[in-house]
């Protein structure tokens, strides 16, 4: 997964991961009226005249581009993934790297909330503080919400839920390696996980995230020896430049010979 910066060449890739996606999504939750509004609002000028003054990002997998963001101060626009490629973590991708390229000069973020999306921003800790209505050409109305984010609460920052994580590093006491695949899960401030793969057979983790976004686990799984083992970890995440997640982590055997260890895991 790779975040760049969008440039002129790229217009008509952004337009048409943005078309696709309102024609495809938006019919279901709006009116043919608002999904044209949608679709003339994104024009090749509008556009245009974000690529050129820098607001405009690309995600790519291996080197496809998947989704785009628009970055226009503190508020974060213009957010589509293509739709065969969604619930894949690629749009939470996005949010977390809009936030935290925002955080660098703000403590709070805004963005405007179309329906599909509202649900998926509420469980990221976004608040409604307005909301609109357009009334469009053939009379249909366009209803979407205004909503904020306070960056300078660190448990609001960071949500481990569709997250999917694997081995980097790891101690040589420890049964996990680079094809052990993580898949978390966060409610409120509860935090569960499957991982599966490499030597291990079957595994699941459960614990809680601190306000700091920082993980204290216990994790057990059973390994292809047959061995049944039990462990707790503390977790402390780290937002890299490109808006994914790693995860260093200090480890203790509860059975066994009881050593510690420590690993590093990153986001797919």
């Amino acid at each position: 997964m790779n975040i760049r910066q969008a440039i002129k060449i790229d217009l008509n890739t952004i337009k048409n991961i943005t078309y696709e996606t309102i024609q495809t999504i938006y019919p279901h939750y709006y009116p043919n009226g608002a999904v044209d509004f949608f679709i003339q609002h994104h024009s090749d000028e509008n556009i245009s005249a974000d690529i050129d003054s820098g607001k405009v990002f690309i995600l790519e997998i291996d080197k496809k581009a998947v989704g785009t963001v628009t970055i226009n101060g503190i508020e974060i626009c213009r957010l589509f993934v293509l739709p065969h490629c969604q619930g894949k973590g690629y749009g939470g991708a996005l949010i977390d790297f809009s936030e935290n390229y925002i955080s660098k000069n703000s403590k709070k973020v805004q963005l405007d909330a179309s329906l599909p999306a509202k649900g998926i921003y509420l469980k990221r800790g976004y608040k409604e503080i307005e909301s609109h209505s357009i009334l469009t050409q053939n009379g249909d109305y366009l209803y979407y919400d205004v909503m904020e984010k306070n960056l300078n609460l660190p448990s609001m920052m960071l949500n481990y839920d569709g997250k999917t994580f694997i081995p980097k590093i790891n101690t040589e006491n420890g049964e996990v390696d680079n094809k052990t695949i993580f898949n978390y899960h966060q409610n409120e401030n509860v935090v569960w996980a499957e991982y599966i793969g490499g030597d291990i057979i079957r595994g699941n983790i459960i614990g809680t995230v601190s306000e700091k976004g920082v993980l204290d686990f216990y994790y057990q799984h059973i390994n292809k020896q047959g061995q049944q083992r039990i462990g707790k970890c503390h977790s402390v995440p780290q937002v890299l430049e490109n808006g994914k997640l790693e995860l260093r982590e200090e480890w203790q055997w509860l059975n066994g010979d009881n050593s510690r260890g420590s690993s590093i895991i990153v986001e797919l």
